[in-house]
């Protein structure tokens, strides 16, 4: 079967958005979480996570190809990045259903060596009808194509109208993990990740650092964005200090980005309310 037949499948799932997760959700991103009427940016990835048996994993801790997702040759993934629509507030205590379709299949060649990026597009909705659309990238590569030292100097700096210091260690990386069941393995199993993947320390989740610019937008303006796009620009590395900022473009639009210690762009971002 091609790639090209898992285009149009569908899988629905069904979650509570309940106090204990959001309590644990805010006490995961500790002060760099925003506190609000409604549920904090980044929660719906918390809800309706893919649950595999564990007999039902690949040897990188996700569950193993071929199910909802197509059986792509290439053996390491990554979340690439997403463009969301917030449409209406998930509060505590609602009930949502996703529903999850491939909508993409594409094999493409890159520096490294082939591409495949397969993009699911998420419809998240709780009674009152639909509360998020996302479109989602997921990038697989070869397992030769190890991450490169930079082979040149940080991009500079631009002022930022805003910026914030957030300290990750291995225990923010595991919970985070825990809160959205995510098992891959190179955000909590330093060997894996250095002797497998070839990197050389935990990786930061691209999410994560997408949920905390988020929650950053929202301490910002005040009310969290309606729409929210990001995309992976190189591995962020643990434990280390990530520097957000985030920087006006318009009334309503700001520009926002995680940089490493040593200076390196690892996500870029927009927002918009």
């Amino acid at each position: 079967m091609t790639l090209q037949k898992w285009v149009g499948r569908t899988r629905e799932v069904e979650d509570i958005a309940t106090p204990r997760l959001l309590a644990s959700f805010e006490a995961t991103l500790g002060p760099h979480a925003v506190r609000l009427d409604e549920a904090p940016p980044g929660l719906h990835w918390c809800l309706t996570p893919d649950i595999a048996d564990a007999s039902e994993l690949g040897p990188d801790g996700h569950a193993a190809k071929g199910g909802f997702l197509p059986p792509v040759p290439l053996p390491r993934r990554m979340w690439a990045g997403s463009d969301m629509r917030f449409l209406a507030p998930i509060r505590s205590g609602d009930t949502v259903r996703r529903r999850s379709t491939i909508s993409a299949v594409e094999e493409k060649q890159g520096r490294s060596g082939p591409l495949t990026f397969v993009t699911v597009r998420h419809e998240i909705a709780n009674a009152a009808g639909p509360v998020v659309e996302e479109d989602q990238i997921i990038v697989y590569r070869a397992a030769e194509a190890g991450v490169p030292a930079p082979a040149q100097p940080a991009a500079p700096r631009l002022a930022a109208s805003h910026e914030r210091i957030v300290d990750v260690d291995p225990v923010l990386l595991f919970r985070y993990s825990a809160l959205t069941f995510n098992g891959h393995r190179i955000h909590y199993d330093a060997p894996y990740a250095a002797n497998v993947e070839h990197y050389p320390g935990l990786v930061i989740h691209g999410p994560l650092q997408a949920t905390l610019l988020m929650n950053f937008a929202a301490v910002i303006a005040g009310q969290a964005p309606r729409r929210f796009s990001f995309r992976g620009v190189r591995p962020a590395i643990g434990p280390q200090a990530l520097l957000l900022s985030g920087t006006a473009l318009g009334k309503n639009d700001m520009q926002m980005e995680v940089r490493t210690s040593d200076g390196h762009v690892t996500v870029k971002a927009t927002a918009q309310w």
